[in-house]
């Protein structure tokens, strides 16, 4: 049995001054890819994560609405993330 997951995580320091998405990729409980809103770009764990990982990096359209999701899907849902 083959299992894919993807984790993403919105991670809030001091409210909403302070906000990093983070976007794990697994293969099989092995982390492949993550893309963290503080660094901008996906990272490769594995041979195959770093390949893939330089595809969606090259992809313009795609990094920009990950590194816009800090805005659009964290701060904008703060207030449901939050107790």
């Amino acid at each position: 049995v083959f299992q894919k997951m993807v984790n993403y995580d919105c991670q809030f320091i001091n409210g909403t001054e302070k906000v990093r998405y983070v976007v794990r990729n697994f293969y099989n409980r092995l982390q492949l890819a993550m893309f963290d809103s503080d660094v901008g770009h996906f990272v490769g764990f594995t041979p195959y994560g770093e390949k893939v990982a330089r595809y969606w990096n090259s992809l313009q359209d795609f990094m920009e609405r990950k590194r816009a999701a800090v805005d659009t899907i964290c701060r904008h849902n703060y207030k449901v993330i939050t107790p």
